[in-house]
This record gives C-alpha cells, sequence and structure tokens, in this order.
C-alpha cells in the first residue's frame, strides 16, 4: 500500500445483524467491541450509520466514543447516508433533520467525510438546482469540520461520471467530491479509462468489495445481500486500482461487504477477513 492507501471499516461491514434499509439501523454490536475489531483487522478508521453514531453520542457523550476510537487507533471516521439533500417539500424536511443530526456527530467524533446518495427513485433534477444544493450542503459540512462524498449509484439520478462531475465541479467546493464504489462501478458500466481520466480531487473516496460479473436477479437485492470480500470475486480491482492512481487518487479506502454471510458474522471475524483481503489486494497492484 502506498502512504495514503489507509482502511476504513465501512459501518455494514462491522455492523452485524442491521441492513441499510431496515426501520432500525443501530448496531446490536457495543462500540468498544466494534473498535477492537476494526484495529485487529488492520483498519485505521470506521464508519458509522446515522441513527447509531447518534445513539451513541447520547448515550455515551463525544468524549468516551473518541477516547474508545482513538483508543484503537481509529483516526478516520465517517457517517452514511444523507438522502434527500436536494429534495423538496415534506421529503426536504425529513432529510434536513437528519442532516442537522449529521453534521452534529461529525463535528462531534471528526469525521472525515458523510456520505450522500441521490434519488434512488431515479426521479430527474435539474442539474442547476443539484449543483446550487450541493454546494449549500458543502459549505454547511465546512462548518463542521467534514466533507461531502456523493456515492454514484446505478438506479438513481447520480449514476454517471458525467452527471457526478458536472455536480461537483460546478459547486466548487474543496471539501465535495465523489465516491466511487467497485460494485457500482462494475453494475454501473463505468470505465476504468473513465475513471483513469478523471482530474485529481474530484474522487475524495472509495470503497471495494467483490463479487461476479454478470449480475443475479434483482439489483438491491443483489447490492445489500451478496457482496464479497476483495479478492474472493471477479471484479477487476487491480484495474480499479490502477485507474485511481492514474487519477491521482492517494486517499483512504473503505472496505464495504454488505452480505447475509456478514450480517451473521462477530465484529471480529467480518474485520480480520475483510480487511486482511483489501490489504492484501493493494499490496499486490502494481504502482
Amino acid at each position: 500500500m502506498t502512504g495514503g492507501e489507509e482502511l476504513i471499516a465501512t459501518y455494514l461491514t462491522l455492523a452485524g445483524d442491521v441492513g441499510p434499509f431496515d426501520a432500525v439501523t443501530t448496531s446490536p454490536w457495543p462500540l468498544r467491541v466494534r473498535a477492537e475489531a476494526a484495529a485487529a483487522g488492520g483498519y485505521r478508521g470506521i464508519g458509522f450509520g446515522a441513527q447509531d453514531v447518534t445513539g451513541l453520542l447520547a448515550r455515551h457523550g463525544a468524549a468516551e466514543v473518541n477516547a474508545i476510537l482513538a483508543d484503537h487507533g481509529l483516526v478516520h471516521r465517517e457517517i452514511e447516508a444523507l438522502l434527500g439533500w436536494f429534495d423538496t417539500g415534506e421529503a426536504r424536511v425529513r432529510s434536513d433533520r437528519e442532516r442537522t443530526a449529521m453534521l452534529s456527530a461529525a463535528a462531534a467524533i471528526g469525521a472525515r467525510h458523510i456520505k450522500v446518495g441521490g434519488d434512488l427513485s431515479g426521479r430527474s433534477w435539474p442539474m442547476e438546482h443539484l449543483i446550487a444544493e450541493f454546494a449549500r450542503l458543502c459549505d454547511q459540512a465546512a462548518e463542521a469540520g467534514t466533507a461531502i462524498t456523493i456515492e454514484l449509484f446505478p438506479t438513481s439520478n447520480i449514476a454517471e461520471l458525467q452527471a457526478g462531475r458536472a455536480i461537483v465541479e460546478g459547486a466548487g467546493r474543496r471539501n465535495g467530491g465523489l465516491l466511487l464504489d467497485i460494485w457500482h462501478v462494475v453494475r454501473g458500466r463505468i470505465t476504468m479509462a473513465g475513471i483513469a481520466a478523471l482530474p485529481p480531487g474530484i474522487v475524495n473516496h472509495v470503497e471495494l468489495d467483490d463479487g461476479p460479473l454478470e449480475a443475479c436477479g434483482d439489483y438491491l437485492a443483489e447490492t445489500i445481500g451478496r457482496r464479497l470480500a476483495p479478492g474472493e470475486g471477479e471484479f477487476p480491482l487491480m484495474e480499479f486500482i490502477g485507474a485511481l492512481r492514474a487519477c491521482g487518487y492517494d486517499g483512504l479506502y473503505g472496505v464495504e461487504i454488505l452480505s447475509d454471510a456478514y450480517r451473521a458474522m462477530a465484529p471480529m471475524e467480518a474485520a480480520r477477513r475483510s480487511g486482511t483481503a483489501a490489504a492484501t489486494l493493494l499490496s499486490a497492484t502494481p504502482m
């Protein structure tokens, strides 16, 4: 691995029996158990769901949460995932409540970034509106000392490099960028050449996982239930990392294994399996 390529355990990799669209997305595992597991797996950072981190801060306070993370060398923290940041009406009211809570939590734990997504229903929105709302969100995030990273998602309105790049460049905020997850890159048929051609700074976070090249069944069900650790599937992971390095990316790599198998694991097993797999991949990828 290069100096900047440290690993962060994405929330749902270690959260246990909880899914991203459950009514309650709080991990059943105590923070200290997850922190110990992440450290044992070679991670230098850890992720939190919005409900989870809000509950931890209410229960333990920021000082204790930060002490646990620091005791285990987890210097990088992230929070996910804000939707509806561009919406209107009642949906925007709900999103803004979540935004306020997430920004407060990010400031309290020194989060590196907050992950956000597009409209998962696929509704289209004017580009000028998305740019203006993203700029506003980034400005609020800057006040909280954090960044915003937009995850490209094939079934959303922000699915392709062109759309994501237009929003980030249009907003022109230094703390705003794109999140490229190899799962969505492969399923969204984003090319490695397209990634390699991106200007430096557009990508501000990356996530690793693996799976079969050909999709099988419902996209969402496969996305949240059948991912594999890096090296266990058929994804062109070395080419992906090479393309990222070519566009100047040298930041963190999140490891996001959303799968029924990982939800059944204790955090220690999940962290060791996923962390070892990702570290092996990064070390083996030619510079």
